[in-house]
């Protein structure tokens, strides 16, 4: 299990954040509830959104990468 108070936990929570934000975006009834503000606390979700939609390739490779990271290297 890694640790949130250290740069690879960091790093593990971002991707899931992402991953999870723009796995919501997809479904309708979250979409409208969760990622229709775009500004405010609220407005962290809308952009982790589009990030995860904007650079879907990068963060799947990324998410491999710590992946292997997390599994066999630490």
């Amino acid at each position: 299990m890694t640790n949130v108070y250290s740069l690879d936990g960091i790093l593990v929570f971002g991707l899931l954040f992402i991953c999870t934000c723009a796995y919501l975006k997809k479904v309708p009834r979250l979409n409208s509830w969760l990622l229709s503000e775009k500004k405010g606390v609220w407005g962290v979700f809308y952009k982790a959104a589009i990030i995860g939609t904007r650079l879907h390739i990068a963060v799947a490779i990324s998410c491999l990468i710590m992946a292997f990271y997390v599994i066999f290297l630490k």
